[in-house]
């Protein structure tokens, strides 16, 4: 599962840590580069559990799907149709039909 291969969390990225120098990178410049990427962290990480809550749904509805008989349309056996036939023929034609 992707969950497995996420190493960082959004508290991760925020409570990082780094060691300055003389000629290190601004602080403020870092802090709201890592701001932004934290944001785009929770986005993807949102996307993500949507998705698979999205997927777990969508195959459960596959599997019901396939686990139902097929229900047969009411009346439309052979047996079905001809009764109608008949029964249509009698009222169209009367008894003209059976004289």
């Amino acid at each position: 599962m992707l969950s497995d291969k996420i190493k960082l969390t959004a508290k991760d990225i925020l409570e990082k840590e780094f060691k300055t120098s003389f000629r290190g990178y601004s602080q403020e410049e870092v802090d709201k580069f890592l701001d932004y990427v934290i944001k785009d962290y929770e986005a993807f990480h949102q996307e993500i559990e949507e998705l698979q809550q999205e997927n777990l749904r969508l195959k459960r509805q596959a599997d019901e799907g396939t686990k139902r008989p097929t229900p047969q349309p009411a009346g439309n056996t052979n047996f079905d149709i001809l009764k109608r036939l008949s029964n249509l023929e009698k009222h169209v034609f009367g008894s003209k039909l059976f004289d």
